[in-house]
C-alpha cells in the first residue's frame, strides 16, 4: 500500500498558508499540490499560484474539469449557482478531485488530504470522505493556527496574499455568488470585462426563468447605475466602521490584517459561508 499526501490550493490566504506551513513543519511529506481550475478564476489567481509555485519548489497541479462552468450551466437549465443549489462546487472542484484520486483509492493505495481549516473556525466542516482509505486532516485546527497565526505565515515566508486581495475577500470563481455587494462593484472596477460577462450569464438565465441573480434581490444592471455604486460604497463603509468599533484590542496581540479584509463586512442579504474548496 501507498500512502499519498495532497493539499487543495483555492488561491485563498489560507490554503496557501497551510501549503507554506506544510512545507516548512513536515519537509519529510511528499505532498502533491493541486488547483481545480474552473475556466473563470480571477488573473490574479494564477499571478499568486505561481508565486506559491516558487516557495514550494514543485508545480501545483492543475486540475481542470473536463466540462466547463457553461456546459454545467446549460445542463442546470441555465440556472445559476446559489447557496442553496451550489453545482459549481460540486461539478468543477469536488467532482475533478475525486476523479483524480479515485485511482489511487481504487489501488488500496491510503490517500491524506490536508484541508485548511483554522482553529478559529469552528462552525465549518471539511470535505467528508466517501473511501475508508482517504483521510481528511485539518493541520491548523490540530494545530491551534488562527486567522492572525496564517497572516503571521504568509508575512514570514514572504509568499504574501493574491493581489486581488486589495479589493477582494473571495477566491475561486470570478463569478461566485458569496461576493458581497461591494466586491461585484469593485470586479466592475477591476475587471469590467468580466463584470461584463457576469451580466450576460445573469440576463441568459433570468431569460430561461432562473430565480436566482448572482446577488440576492438584485442584478448586476441594476448594481451597476452610478447612484446605485455610490449607495453601496457608502454602506459598505458604514458598516466596516461598526466592525472595526465592535473588535476588542488585545495589547498583547494586535490584530494584523489582510490588505483588504472584508470577509467579515456583510450587509443584510449577504451572508459568509463560501464553499471551503473554493474560497480557503
Amino acid at each position: 500500500m501507498v500512502e499519498r499526501h495532497v493539499l487543495g490550493i483555492s488561491g485563498g490566504k489560507d490554503s496557501a498558508a497551510l501549503a507554506v506551513w506544510m512545507r516548512d513543519k513536515h519537509p519529510e511529506l511528499d505532498i502533491d499540490y493541486f488547483f481545480t481550475d474552473t475556466g473563470e478564476e480571477l488573473p490574479e489567481v494564477y499571478e499568486f499560484l505561481g508565486r506559491l509555485e516558487g516557495y514550494l519548489g514543485k508545480p501545483i497541479v492543475r486540475l481542470n474539469p473536463r466540462r466547463d462552468f457553461r456546459f454545467w450551466l446549460r445542463e442546470y437549465n441555465h440556472f445559476l449557482p446559489s447557496p442553496q443549489t451550489r453545482w459549481c462546487t460540486r461539478m468543477l472542484k469536488l467532482r475533478p478531485f475525486e476523479e483524480w484520486i479515485k485511482p489511487w483509492l481504487a489501488a488500496g493505495d491510503k490517500v491524506v488530504s490536508y484541508v485548511a481549516i483554522r482553529a478559529d473556525e469552528d462552525y465549518r466542516e471539511g470535505y467528508s470522505a466517501k473511501a475508508p482509505n482517504l483521510i481528511v486532516r485539518l493541520p491548523f485546527r490540530e494545530a491551534g493556527v488562527d486567522k492572525p497565526g496564517v497572516v503571521d505565515i504568509l508575512e514570514s515566508s514572504g509568499v504574501g496574499y493574491p493581489k486581488y486581495y486589495e479589493w477582494r475577500s473571495r477566491s475561486g470563481c470570478t463569478f461566485c455568488f458569496f461576493q458581497q455587494k461591494i466586491e461585484w462593484v469593485r470586479l466592475k472596477e477591476h475587471h469590467p470585462e468580466a463584470y461584463e460577462e457576469a451580466k450576460e450569464l445573469e440576463k441568459d438565465a433570468l431569460e430561461h426563468g432562473s430565480p436566482f441573480t448572482w446577488s440576492k434581490g438584485e442584478s448586476l444592471w441594476d448594481m451597476e447605475k452610478p447612484e446605485r455604486i455610490v449607495e453601496i460604497k457608502a454602506e459598505y463603509e458604514i458598516r466596516r466602521a461598526r466592525l472595526r468599533r465592535s473588535i476588542p484590542i488585545n495589547p498583547l496581540r494586535p490584530v494584523k490584517e489582510c490588505p483588504e479584509d472584508i470577509d467579515d463586512v456583510y450587509g443584510e442579504d449577504e451572508g459568509g459561508g463560501a464553499c471551503v474548496v473554493c474560497h480557503k
